[in-house]
């Protein structure tokens, strides 16, 4: 099976490390600290990191004798809104990240898969699949403003929080309306 061919990494793009300054031997290590702007849909349906916020990078490349070794944390700001009563969401988002990305003709390309382990193109590093990886597993799929929200009713819309407690839509049908007297005497 034919493999495919990456598209040309940009050196100066935010989230491409160049690895030149990090000798090809088992147990060099450099250490990366940036802020990058934030790929565009970084994220699920209802909450994800905004386009363009700055994620802050605190990662560790470690040679290692099949390529570089890339772990570390990423932090960025996450929006989007509530599923159980859409109010606006506004929190932080930390995730780890390790990948291990292969020389280029080294013995892990015939030894795993083409999406298994990620791969350098010459000295650079494409960090934008890993860290998307990381950032959207770690997002809830049904976001909560609060871990207690109420939600909205579901006959007006109204969120329960701003309703009296004893907000009802019970309609009582006009031939039993008769009978609804009855137990109020009795009260």
């Amino acid at each position: 099976m034919p493999k495919h061919t990456p598209p040309t990494l940009n050196p100066r793009s935010p989230l491409v490390l160049d690895t030149r300054e990090l000798p090809r031997r088992p147990g060099a290590l450099r250490t990366v600290k940036r802020v990058s702007p934030a790929p565009a849909d970084l994220g699920v349906e209802l909450i994800g990191v905004p386009e363009g916020a700055d994620l802050d990078l605190d990662l560790r490349l470690e040679s290692v004798s099949e390529g570089v070794l890339v772990s570390g944390t990423v932090t960025g700001p996450v929006r989007g809104e509530c599923g159980r009563c859409l109010r606006e969401i506004n929190d932080s988002v930390a995730v780890r990240i390790q990948e291990l990305y292969a020389y280029e003709n080294s013995t892990t390309d015939s030894t795993t898969d083409e999406d298994e382990v990620g791969r350098m193109q010459g000295d650079l590093i494409d960090l934008e699949p890993a860290l998307r990886d990381a950032v959207v597993l770690a997002l809830p799929t049904n976001p909560l403003c609060r871990e207690d929200c109420p939600g909205l009713c579901p006959e007006c819309g109204v969120h329960w929080d701003d309703l009296p407690a004893d907000h009802s839509h019970q309609q009582i049908d006009p031939r039993w309306a008769g009978l609804s007297q009855l137990t109020r005497k009795e009260e």
